[in-house]
């Protein structure tokens, strides 16, 4: 019997908050290449991540005479289908915030100044890593402070013996609060380097600001960016709308970064939690639940214990990690009195006193300018009883079947320069999964699927607005290990979304997403590396469309050449 090595898809990061912070070291990385006898879905061996646009929109991929027979030492760097930031026609002021090698877990520190010959007042601020890395590494996790505030989370991709360049790009225009004055800059990508594991992360981040002019507009955005302060919130006395940003991420640790795989007692299965895989972040003011979410079921670009899944193509979200966003509003009442409040992170369905997840948090806040108090009241706030039900079925294919899901409704009014606002957040959570295994855990398969729906209606100033927003994340993969040690793991993965804004019942804004990455790959395990004689195709489809136009953008791989890259819509 085969018995899976558990491993850490990012080795060597326990995601504790001190950790995590750069508080201290994590142990060491086990030797990928060393022995990985499982075939276990979420386990990763070597590992990759960030968001590189080095091939042309339309450029020719390779043919079929290009494509070898298996993986070499060298493949295509790493990149994604989504789409470019998209810049306007302005005056740009380009500041490098961050420049370091990165080789363990000393963060960078730095400082931050405005950039001079754009004002402060910006159509557009993107923010750019460019990375290279050769040699071997795992994937790893990393932040970018400015000022306190989190402004940007990704992973590193794994790289090649050759070496590799990557590149990332976000639009952060919703912290130009934070971009008009000088701060501290703190940076970190955790990273072992020794003899087996010689990668050094070298990174350089810049942020590009576009001024205003002409028909080119400053960007509406928050008046303020918060962070809490030993827990606690104190916002502006005349807060009207308050949204909290929380960065959850469900790595390092151990089995919390493929919290999906886990299994009660008394499966028999080598990741283990209470309840199962359930898992829901959970945000509270003062003790009362203000916000529920499903977190985005990430695989890191070393997972389902298959690197070359993902050398080319990361799936979704892994090289800019979306935060989970709470609209707090019904609460700005209760936050405007101008007293620190309680804010508190969970994540449900987490074993007590496990460390894994980490839950930073950022505050957006928009001001009524006329008014220096804002007043108002909480006046609604109900929720479901939360379900969570795990059934296991023993037999030659362990099963657990998973259902769970929650719902909350908060509402709440304020009253501002421009009359009594009611909002009212309503979210709807749903997860239901089948995981099924052979014993040994040789054969080890998961089909999955979560939904987060969310509607925000706000009366009191004009037509009643309407924003609702319909998330669905889906996975369904099997890897198997068989007798000759021959290593295939087959994927799909989902990240969907409806949203629809209406105003007065009248539609005024709509968009959809589909971002869908599919994997086919084999190698040999428990060999050295240059044994492997890997195999895999891989590809994306990135599909947005809706009133502010459309993108689709296909991605197709073969043995780590790119073999296709067509833009059309």
């Amino acid at each position: 019997m085969r018995r899976r090595i558990v491993m850490s898809m990012l080795a060597g990061v326990i995601l504790s908050a001190s950790t995590f912070l750069g508080a201290g070291p994590a142990p060491a990385a086990v030797p990928a290449d060393a022995a990985r006898p499982a075939a276990s879905p979420a386990r990763s061996t070597d590992r990759v991540a960030a968001t590189p646009r080095d091939a042309p929109f339309d450029a020719p991929a390779g043919t079929a005479a290009d494509t070898p027979a298996e993986f070499g030492t060298d493949w295509h760097d790493p990149l994604t289908a989504a789409p470019p930031v998209a810049r306007p026609a302005t005056t740009s002021c380009a500041v490098t915030v961050a420049e370091a090698q990165f080789r363990d877990f000393t963060p960078y520190r730095g400082t931050y100044t405005p950039p001079s010959g754009c004002g402060d007042r910006w159509s557009k601020v993107v923010l750019r890593l460019d990375g290279n890395v050769k040699g071997r590494q795992f994937d790893r996790l990393g932040y970018l402070h400015i000022g306190g505030v989190e402004i940007f989370r990704t992973s590193t991709p794994e790289p090649s013996p050759d070496g590799i360049e990557w590149s990332v790009e976000k639009d952060v225009t919703r912290y130009s609060d934070t971009f008009r004055r000088g701060g501290d800059v703190e940076m970190l990508i955790g990273n072992v380097v020794d003899d087996t594991y010689t990668g050094v992360l070298d990174v350089k981040v810049t942020l590009t600001f576009y001024a205003q002019g002409g028909a080119v507009k400053s960007a509406a955005t928050p008046d303020r960016v918060l962070t809490l302060q030993d827990g606690t919130l104190t916002t502006p006395r005349n807060s009207e709308r308050i949204v909290a940003e929380v960065y959850a991420t469900g790595s390092g640790g151990g089995c919390e970064e493929y919290w999906y795989l886990t299994v009660p007692d008394p499966a028999p299965y080598s990741c283990k939690a209470d309840k199962g895989p359930y898992r829901e972040v959970q945000i509270k003011v003062d003790g009362q639940l203000a916000g529920i979410a499903e977190p985005f079921p990430t695989v890191w670009t070393g997972g389902w214990s298959n690197p070359f899944l993902w050398y080319v193509i990361p799936g979704p979200r892994a090289f800019d990690i979306k935060p989970i966003e709470y609209d707090l509003t019904p609460y700005a009442g209760v936050l405007n009195d101008g007293r620190p409040h309680r804010i508190d992170v969970s994540v449900v369905g987490v074993p007590a006193g496990q460390s894994g997840w980490s839950a930073p948090v950022d505050v957006l806040v928009w001001q009524d300018a006329k008014r220096a108090h804002v007043s108002g009241a909480l006046t609604e706030v109900r929720a479901g009883d939360l379900t969570n039900s795990s059934t296991y079925t023993p037999g030659s294919q362990e099963r657990l079947d998973t259902v769970g899901g929650h719902w909350l409704t908060t509402a709440g009014y304020v009253d501002t320069s421009h009359g009594r606002v009611w909002t009212t957040v309503r979210r709807t959570l749903a997860n239901t999964s089948a995981h099924h295994w052979t014993d040994g855990e040789n054969t080890d398969a998961l089909k999955a699927t979560w939904t987060d729906d969310e509607t925000v209606t706000v009366d009191g100033r004009g037509p009643v607005g309407v924003r609702r927003t319909h998330r669905t994340y889906t996975m369904d993969g099997t890897t198997t290990l068989a007798a000759d040690d021959r290593l295939r793991t087959v994927l799909t993965l989902g990240d969907r979304a409806a949203a629809d804004e209406t105003r007065g019942g009248r539609r005024i804004t709509w968009s959809r997403l589909d971002d869908t990455y599919a994997g086919d790959a084999t190698y040999t395990a428990n060999v050295p590396r240059d044994q492997r004689h890997a195999v895999g195709t891989t590809s994306e489809r990135y599909r947005l469309y809706g009133s502010d136009g459309c993108y689709d953008r296909v991605l197709v791989t073969a043995q780590g050449v790119l073999t296709r890259d067509r833009g059309d819509c």
